[in-house]
């Protein structure tokens, strides 16, 4: 059972060996469990920062793509004029 702020709680005083152990192996598992939530929390965040990564990339590219071709196009509408 945890304590309210999600502390294990252990009893103090005179503890057998066994007890001592029982308490440290709820203690692991606890631990254990909070880890494998903060890898797949890790894991699901790398996931969304590739997948902005993936999207600013493709931005870019458009942003550049436009860019140049409203540069070509500016280009060749003032040779016209001139």
């Amino acid at each position: 059972m945890s304590g309210p702020n999600g502390e294990p709680q252990v009893p103090m005083g005179e503890v057998s060996g066994e007890e001592d152990y029982a308490a440290l192996d709820f203690m692991l598992d606890q631990i254990n469990f909070c880890l494998d939530h903060l890898e797949e929390k890790n894991d699901i965040l790398h996931a969304q920062l590739q997948d902005l990564l993936e999207s600013n990339r493709q931005a870019r590219r458009d942003f550049q793509q436009q860019m140049s071709q409203n540069g070509n196009g500016n280009t060749a509408q003032q040779d016209a004029e001139m």
